[in-house]
């Protein structure tokens, strides 16, 4: 599988659901634009929440493949390359060759822009799946709806949702009965993240992961 993973803004928690899914189905991880934050970003960050060296670490199969474009500035890409005095072109993001799922993350939301004339949402290819992560916070409803009606407006399947935070029924709710997409689960409001917590989200999300 192609699993790429979006969110419904900047800050919801993309690379700790990047990082469970990639350690669920011991996949490859690929960021294809990191915006800042270089020395650690989050093909850093994820590296080190899957890399638990216990009997139920999956990792070892997971390989680490370079940003198309790494920028300097955290900031939207098409403004982190202007920056850097470069322009993202599509054509020269390459999907990384691999035999293994491949886990591959946005930035931002899918309409943060790359240049004058593509979106996130421009990186997305036929054979992707995609996944949203929609973080619980007032208005959240709103952002969660549109975005799946863009991505439903380019023909492009959802084929789950993970919700961050903790449990609010009348949004999960709401959205899913809205949307019709499947809930691969959610990840709770925890008091940290690392190898461990990670694990134990990979292992309650494998079985939805694998029907998708």
């Amino acid at each position: 599988m192609k699993l790429f993973i979006t969110g419904i803004g900047t800050d919801v928690g993309k690379t700790v659901a990047s990082a469970i899914v990639t350690q669920a189905l011991e996949a490859d991880y690929w960021k294809p634009v990191q915006a800042g934050d270089l020395q650690l970003s989050d093909t850093h960050k994820v590296k080190d929440l899957i890399s638990c060296h216990t009997e139920r670490s999956r990792s070892a199969n997971s390989q680490f493949h370079p940003n198309a474009y790494a920028l300097n500035t955290p900031a939207s890409p098409h403004l982190a390359a202007e920056l850097d005095g470069v322009t993202i072109d599509l054509q020269q993001i390459k999907e990384p060759e691999t035999n293994n799922h491949l886990i591959i993350e946005g930035a931002g939301g899918i309409l943060v822009p790359l240049n004058d004339t593509d979106c996130i949402i421009d990186l997305i290819r036929p054979d992707y799946k995609v996944i949203v992560v929609s973080r619980h916070y007032l208005g959240s409803i709103n952002h969660t709806l549109l975005t799946i009606e863009a991505l439903k407006s380019r023909n492009i399947a959802v084929a789950g949702i993970i919700f961050s935070g903790d449990e609010n029924q009348a949004t999960e709710t709401i959205i899913l009965n809205k949307t019709g997409v499947k809930c691969i689960g959610r990840i709770d409001n925890e008091p940290y993240f690392d190898a461990n917590v990670i694990a134990y989200y990979a292992d309650k999300f494998r079985d939805n992961l694998m029907s998708l």
